[in-house]
């Protein structure tokens, strides 16, 4: 895997691309002189959670012949004061439609947490990460 960043401004900025070709941009905030015209670091550290979290979900779900209809994800992270500023917390929450039980939507989630997601598996152990639901069956 190789991810290549280049700088498009005086500041923060950057132009990221991936070896498909795929881009983003990522920046500071405004606060240390970045135009906040990008993705910031943490962020993205929330979206690839959630994003590997959701395709094991999603996998397991199938896997165990669970209907899903949709899937919407929101993350969220509480960080420390000082610096660093790592994430104390970060909280997966998955709304789910379709028929899906809840046992079954439990083990996908422990399958994530217990063995299948390598960015969960990446974060320092002292970070809480908590995952929870709502099933919508209507």
């Amino acid at each position: 895997m190789n991810i290549q960043l280049n700088r498009v401004d005086s500041a923060f900025r950057m132009k990221a691309h991936n070896e498909r070709g795929d881009l983003l941009y990522t920046d500071g905030s405004e606060a240390i002189g970045a135009s906040a015209r990008g993705w910031r670091p943490m962020e993205l550290l929330l979206v690839s959670l959630a994003g590997c979290s959701v395709i094991d979900i999603i996998s397991v779900l199938k896997k165990q012949r669970q209907d899903v209809k949709d899937i919407k994800i929101d993350v969220s992270g509480t960080k420390r004061d000082g610096i660093p500023s790592p994430y104390e917390t970060i909280n997966v929450h998955f709304t789910v439609s379709g028929q899906v039980k809840e046992t079954k939507m439990e083990k996908a989630i422990e399958l994530t947490k217990g063995k299948y997601c390598s960015v969960y598996f990446s974060l320092h152990p002292e970070i809480v990460v908590s995952y929870t639901y709502d099933i919508i069956t209507s």
